[in-house]
């Protein structure tokens, strides 16, 4: 299984090999259990229901406590269908998924809701470069023009203006596994990750990253420039 469920923890540091730090976001990868297998037989398409932080069965509804029920698993605060991979044939409902799902320096396609920050002006949201400040400046933080004259007289669709900023579904992708705790089910990836403390994110292993490892490196040509060469040749290389 290439997918995961986790929780936004927050961020911190950790110390390199070489005495460096590396800034990371600690999430609470799993562990996950399997609701539901859907098939294109039945459901029309193949995918596995997946289930995240557990819930009260008072806080179930009829039809909710009979679906988990059905699978003969605890009820859930989170479902996520994700499509089956290579080799989840064998991956049954009631399976349980922890963090050993990835390992270190995996490459991770991350996926949640951006921090939302209200309605924001062009300067913050699209980064214009505002006005001129001094000399009679007189639109400051202004977007500027924006429609036309005569024809089409209205403002064209997908112009970039003030409006909502944020709270929007973002993918990170290629983040780096930097480490994990199995017994804790915390992953250690470097950089920062969309979303608030606490927010539920979508990790799955990254394509990207994972083939950037295998190509073979590019064997390197000497340029035939005559200066490129006198300048080896100072260098003494």
């Amino acid at each position: 299984m290439d997918y995961l469920l986790g929780r936004k923890v927050g961020m911190t540091h950790i110390f390199s090999p070489d005495g460096g730090t590396i800034p990371v976001t600690v999430v609470e990868a799993g562990p996950c259990t399997v609701v539901q297998r859907k098939t294109a037989e039945k459901e029309g398409y193949d995918a596995f229901q997946l289930g995240f932080l557990p819930k009260s069965e008072k806080r179930v509804s009829k039809p909710g406590l009979g679906h988990f029920k059905k699978a003969g698993v605890q009820p859930f605060r989170v479902l996520r269908e994700v499509p089956p991979g290579e080799g989840d044939e064998e991956v049954e409902v009631g399976s349980v998924l922890d963090v050993r799902v990835f390992d270190r320096g995996d490459h991770l396609d991350i996926t949640g809701v951006s921090k939302g920050k209200g309605f924001a002006g062009g300067m913050k949201r699209h980064g214009f470069g505002g006005g001129p400040a001094t000399h009679g400046g007189m639109f400051d933080r202004g977007i500027g023009s924006v429609g036309m004259a005569a024809s089409p007289s209205r403002i064209i669709k997908g112009k970039k203006m003030p409006g909502q900023m944020g709270n929007k579904q973002v993918t990170l992708q290629g983040a780096l596994v930097v480490d994990l705790i199995p017994e804790e089910n915390l992953l250690f990836i470097r950089g920062g990750v969309p979303g608030a403390n606490g927010g539920v994110i979508l990790l799955k292993k990254s394509v990207k990253g994972q083939r950037g490892g295998l190509e073979k490196p590019k064997e390197q040509v000497r340029s035939l420039n005559p200066l490129k060469a006198a300048k080896r040749a100072a260098r003494g290389l």
